[in-house]
């Protein structure tokens, strides 16, 4: 039975959405398929941009160390990178665009750019190494790459096709300076079906696949986190519970990805909210930050609210302004929501579920019923969200049956960049998406993931995937056999570990090949163990490596370490 939070939210939502309402839905025929979209949404990020732009345009929306912005001055200066482009550059509609950069005021600011001079941003991940950052250039065909020097560094002598335009972080007028237009220029007027973005996502095959987005998908998706957000800011004012002060936000994760991108950095354009940028993670200086520029949102993989939570030093901040304490990317463990709820009671922690290829979009767990609910990642997002469980044969499943977590939306991307067969193997024809996760939905439609179809192993939010690891493990020259898979940490939700098997008479020790992976793939994908095995891996009757053994196999001297 819907808990009494649950009513009380959807009779909030209804009325947000109602016909006049501020968020007014109706359908619309997108791709021969029928959807619930927002009525009144701009037609494109652009037009988002300088809708809301111009609406908070004196307030504070960027604070980047000793650099603030208002929304006006951001607006202002995003037209001019924009203009920089096409006068400059010699940008046209719809050419892909990388930006290779930590997070920064300047990263937003170039982002919006490419937008509005008619662009297609690539977010090319910051923790790549050069190679990587190259593939992902040259999948999605961007002739400009947008770099600060730590990732321009990394391209150096290597061929990828494009052209690196360096820029700085801190003042824009300086940071900016190859981007900034001089002179007028004729921004394109875009539409719904426009491309936006491209998102790099692993997939099974080990193949960073580059997953594009149009204009209507991103706006649609950026509204309605904007919409559960007001669903909650109007609960709570209900209450008497909303402080009189500007929303602010703590920026801890990547803006390269999905989360960083929309649900923290464009939903706060709608809503008018703060965001402060810290460039890496520290708990330390997150609670200082949250005092200092009171901070009433933070989000971020699991392990980063339970180290706020579990800090000996948290006594030293008031952190009273911070009302919610997200987690998306990564499972969180369930006795970390009543650990954080009870080590900072003014705020609670919530969970959202979406990926990549949904712009975000998917289901979100609040307040009590996350309590009351702690595995679930919460019902389908509305008032865009359908979710369904299906069986091999894409046939929904009832109640408490587990099969595919299926998601529909007019969010959802467009498909993967150039790649056909993987885009037919994950959206049907009539919408779905079909995610590779294996859950059950509850009598409520509470969302409960149990497993994953594919081989990605999730650590502190960033997918790795397995068998890319282990074609790099093959490389060694003294390597007979490897199988990587994820074992369970508590921190970061799953680590990666190796076993191998050497050629006869090789000897390589783990720290070779950590050595050996160091020079081949980012830090984070590189095995944090590694087992040697004297004879050959157990197989499975198909001849590929029984990991599921092996995974029990060494489970017990994983927990014992």
């Amino acid at each position: 039975m819907p808990s009494d939070l649950d009513l009380t939210l959807r009779k909030v939502m209804d009325g947000l959405t109602a016909p006049g309402a501020m968020l007014e839905t109706a359908t619309q025929e997108v791709r021969g398929q029928t959807y619930t979209v927002f009525r009144n949404a701009p037609p494109s990020l652009p037009a988002l941009f300088d809708a809301y732009g111009s609406a908070h345009a004196a307030k504070d929306f960027i604070v980047d160390g000793e650099l603030r912005l208002t929304f006006g001055e951001t607006l202002a200066l995003a037209r001019e990178v924009g203009a920089g482009l096409v006068n400059r550059h010699g940008l046209q509609r719809g050419e892909r665009v990388g930006i290779a950069a930590r997070n920064s005021a300047n990263w937003i600011i170039a982002y919006m750019g490419v937008l509005f001079a008619g662009g297609c941003v690539a977010l090319l991940n910051g923790w790549w190494t050069g190679e990587e950052l190259a593939g992902g250039i040259r999948l999605a065909d961007c002739r400009l790459i947008l770099a600060d020097a730590s990732r321009a560094a990394r391209l150096e002598a290597i061929d990828h096709g494009g052209e690196v335009l360096l820029f700085d972080h801190g003042d824009p007028r300086e940071g900016l300076a190859c981007l900034l237009g001089s002179g007028e220029a004729t921004l394109p007027a875009l539409r719904g079906d426009d491309l936006a973005t491209i998102l790099f996502t692993s997939g099974s095959t080990g193949q960073s696949k580059g997953a594009v987005s149009d204009h209507r998908a991103v706006v649609q998706a950026t509204i309605n986190f904007a919409a559960q957000t007001l669903m909650l800011y109007t609960y709570h004012a209900g209450l008497g519970q909303v402080p009189d002060r500007q929303p602010a936000a703590l920026v801890a994760v990547p803006l390269f990805h999905v989360t960083g991108e929309i649900p923290l950095m464009l939903q706060s354009m709608i809503t008018g909210r703060k965001l402060v940028i810290m460039p890496r993670w520290d708990a330390v200086e997150a609670m200082r930050l949250i005092e200092r520029e009171q901070v009433s949102y933070f989000i971020g993989v699991p392990l980063m609210s339970h180290e706020i939570a579990m800090h000996p030093d948290r006594g030293r901040f008031d952190l009273s302004t911070c009302f919610h304490f997200a987690a998306g990317g990564a499972p969180r463990p369930a006795s970390h929501v009543r650990a954080i709820r009870d080590a900072l009671p003014t705020g609670y922690p919530i969970l959202g579920y979406g990926l990549t290829e949904t712009n975000a979009v998917g289901c979100g767990n609040f307040n009590e019923n996350y309590l009351d609910k702690p595995n679930s990642t919460g019902p389908a997002s509305k008032p865009l969200v359908d979710l369904a469980i299906l069986d091999d044969a894409r046939q929904p499943l009832g109640p408490g049956a587990v099969g595919e977590v299926a998601i529909r939306s007019v969010c959802n991307f467009l498909g993967y960049w150039r790649n056909e067969e993987a885009t037919r193997a994950c959206l049907t024809e009539d919408g779905w998406f079909l995610s590779g996760d294996l859950g059950y939905l509850d009598e409520d439609g509470y969302l409960f993931i149990v497993d994953r179809k594919k081989d990605i192993i999730i650590r502190g939010g960033e997918n790795i995937t397995a068998s890319e690891v282990e074609a790099a493990l093959y490389d060694h020259p003294g390597l007979a056999e490897a199988s990587v898979f994820g074992l369970p940490d508590e921190r970061l939700g799953e680590q990666p570990v190796a076993v191998y098997v050497t050629h006869p008479g090789a000897d390589v020790s783990e720290d070779d090949l950590r050595e050996f992976l160091g020079a081949r793939l980012a830090a984070f994908k590189i095995p944090v163990r590694f087992w040697r095995e004297s004879d050959r891996l157990p197989r499975l009757g198909t001849e590929k490596v029984d990991k599921r053994s092996l995974k029990a196999r060494y489970a017990a001297q994983w927990n014992g370490r």
